[in-house]
């Protein structure tokens, strides 16, 4: 893996961790707003929760593994699960 490619992940990681803090800094703003006092053991669990998840990709991208993707899409169109499929099925 090239360098250009480590700083680039590292900079997706920092953009993820930074989405993460704002909505949960949005959220405790309305709660403040509406009167609602959110405990800081909830805090603390929403701080480790978006540590984990950013600890997570970084071991992802260190090692190479992939992370979850939640919005998958193909070049052709075709989806790659039933391809698979197909593909373990002839081979067996």
């Amino acid at each position: 893996m090239s360098l250009a490619a480590i700083l680039l992940g590292i900079i997706n990681i920092a953009i993820v961790v930074a989405i993460l803090l704002l909505v949960g800094a949005i959220i405790l703003w309305f709660c403040n707003w509406f009167d609602l006092a959110v405990p800081a053991n909830v805090q603390k669990g929403y701080l480790a929760v978006v540590a984990l998840i950013g600890l997570y990709m970084l071991v992802a991208l260190l090692l190479g593994i992939p992370t979850i993707r939640i919005i998958h899409g193909s070049f052709d169109g075709n989806d790659n699960r039933q391809v698979r499929a197909e593909g373990n099925s002839a081979a067996a």
